[in-house]
C-alpha cells in the first residue's frame, strides 16, 4: 500500500524550461544555442547540483569558454534562469488531495542551493513532510545513496513510496531501493487512476 508520495521537483512541481530565459537573455540563435550547451548542458551545471561550485565560479568558469561578446547574456542565464520555474498545471491541487487523503508528501530535488530562494513559489518547505535536495549531500539522482538517504532520514518503507520524475533514469534508480516509480509526463489525474490513489 502506496503511504508516500516523492516528488522530483523540476517538470512534477515547478516547470523547469532554458529556453525561457535564453529567450529573454539571448540575442542571436547562435548565442541560445552556446549558452544552452555550455550552461545548461554543461559540467558546471551538475557541479552546480551537486553543491560544489557557487554561481560566481560558474560564471567565471563558462565565459573563458565563449565569446566575450556573449558574457552578459550567460551572466543573466546564469543569475536569473529560475525566472522559468512556475508551478506545473495541477501540482498543487494534487498535492492538496494527496494530503488530504493521509498521504505522506516528500519532494527529492538535483539542484543547487538556489532551490531555497524559488522553490516556495510553489509552497513553504514545511508543507512537505520532508525535503531533500541534492546540493546539500553532494550526491545526484540517479545515485542509489541519495535515495537511501531520503527512506532513512524519514523512516520509510521502500514498498509504501510512490516516486514521480520526469527523468527515467531518476525513476530507475528509485527502484533499485524498492520503491515503486513513475515517469511522470504531466499528467495528475493518470497517477491518481494507476495507483488508485
Amino acid at each position: 500500500m502506496i503511504r508516500n508520495i516523492i516528488f522530483d521537483m523540476g517538470n512534477v512541481l515547478l516547470r523547469y524550461d532554458p529556453e525561457v530565459p535564453l529567450d529573454l537573455y539571448c540575442q542571436t540563435e547562435e548565442e541560445k544555442n552556446v549558452i544552452r550547451k555550455e550552461l545548461f548542458g554543461g559540467e558546471e551545471w551538475v557541479q552546480g547540483d551537486l553543491g560544489l561550485i557557487t554561481n560566481e565560479e560558474k560564471y567565471n568558469t563558462i565565459r573563458l569558454r565563449i565569446p566575450e561578446e556573449m558574457h552578459p547574456a550567460l551572466k543573466r542565464c546564469v543569475y536569473e534562469w529560475s525566472i522559468c520555474m512556475k508551478p506545473v498545471s495541477g501540482a498543487f491541487d494534487f498535492c492538496e488531495y494527496m494530503k488530504k487523503k493521509g498521504y505522506r508528501l516528500f519532494v527529492l530535488s538535483n539542484a543547487s542551493d538556489e532551490f531555497y530562494d524559488y522553490f516556495p513559489k510553489f509552497a513553504p518547505l514545511d508543507y512537505f513532510d520532508g525535503v531533500v535536495v541534492s546540493s546539500d549531500l553532494h550526491k545526484i539522482k540517479p545515485d542509489i545513496e541519495i535515495f537511501e538517504y531520503l527512506l532513512h532520514t524519514y523512516q520509510l518503507v521502500p514498498r509504501e513510496c510512490l516516486f514521480l520524475d520526469d527523468m527515467e533514469p531518476n525513476v530507475r534508480g528509485a527502484e533499485r531501493t524498492g520503491m515503486q516509480g513513475e515517469v511522470f509526463l504531466g499528467d495528475f489525474e493518470r497517477i491518481k487512476e494507476k495507483y488508485h490513489l
